[in-house]
């Protein structure tokens, strides 16, 4: 009687050992950003710690004139930008497929100064020799996406990244969109992406405004282009934003800037000819061009004032509370 026994013993204990290694592969296999919580969402404890400023501001450290660009194909930009719309819609799984079909990877974080978790877009190429300089998204999982912040010339205008990220932690619901390399980086104007529809920046606000959801781009002048003022408000080629922008220049106003107001008067850097405006227009959704003076982007206070007005902005394009 005793083989037997012994027989079934071995065998349950095969098995148990057999079930934990299926256990280990699949937590090996799995990514970072693979384990959810009840509801089905990225855990918050398999997700990186990050201060999003420092992160962007490395990220940016690397861009520079004449390199760290590469034209992307149609079939690159549109397949980028249709992961980002399953994102917004949740479907988390098949926008990471989708993403990596293209050498981008999505990963949640988790802003340590707000707390608040975001997808985090990323080129594969950024940290290598030769990157594509196709950008990032930072995309609030948190609550229902509604609104933007781009940016399209980070570093080239000098603080805009920062500015961006300031803007996205003011409001729920934001989409940060910053361009992957320098203005001047690319053959031409092909990095330009404020100014081209074939990047796969542009791919992306095209996207989001065809969805509905508002923007506002973040630019910078030199003091001698825009004399006498700290702020250049323009709703680009379309009139939508017009209400918003009414209520941005008297916001910033009321913060102690002066503001030249494109919509009543003549300014100078209008940003008639800017594509995601464009873009924005065709789909009838609001837009707001913003250039800023070197004061207002060197940061401290200025920058904390500035983005206290565009907070009284985004925070009107807030569509629903967190997500359940």
């Amino acid at each position: 009687m005793r083989a037997p026994r012994s027989r079934a013993f071995t065998i349950a204990i095969g098995l148990l050992v057999m079930a934990g290694i299926a256990v280990g592969l699949t937590a090996l296999l799995r990514t970072p950003g693979d384990a959810r919580d009840t509801a089905g969402r990225p855990s918050p404890k398999s997700a990186a710690q990050v201060d999003l400023a420092r992160v962007v501001a490395d990220y940016t450290s690397r861009f520079g004139p004449d390199h760290g660009y590469r034209r992307p194909g149609r079939a690159d930009r549109e397949d980028i930008a249709a992961a980002i719309g399953l994102l917004l819609d949740g479907r988390r799984e098949q926008a990471r497929q989708r993403l990596a079909e293209r050498d981008f990877t999505v990963r949640t974080v988790i802003d340590t100064p707000t707390g608040r978790r975001y997808a985090e877009v990323a080129d594969r190429t950024d940290t290598t020799v030769t990157p594509r300089g196709w950008g990032r998204v930072y995309l609030d999982l948190d609550h229902r996406p509604s609104w933007s912040v781009q940016v399209p010339h980070p570093v080239f205008d000098r603080g805009t990244e920062q500015l961006g990220v300031r803007v996205l932690r003011g409001s729920p619901g934001g989409v940060l969109v910053i361009a992957g390399a320098h203005r001047k980086a690319g053959i031409g104007n092909s990095a330009d992406v404020a100014h081209r529809r074939d990047t796969v920046f542009h791919t992306i606000c095209a996207e989001l405004a065809r969805r509905g959801l508002p923007g506002i781009q973040l630019h910078g002048f030199a003091a001698a282009s825009a004399p006498g003022y700290d702020a250049v408000a323009s709703t680009g080629a379309g009139t939508q934003g017009r209400p918003e922008g009414s209520t941005l220049a008297t916001a910033l106003r009321s913060h102690g800037f002066r503001v030249c107001p494109a919509w009543a008067r003549s300014c100078p850097l209008e940003g008639r000819t800017n594509m995601q405006g464009r873009a924005a227009d065709a789909d009838d959704v609001p837009f707001l061009h913003i250039e800023f003076s070197p004061t207002v982007r060197s940061g401290g206070p200025p920058a904390e004032r500035a983005v206290a007005a565009i907070d009284d902005i985004t925070r009107g394009w807030v569509r629903t509370p967190a997500k359940s």
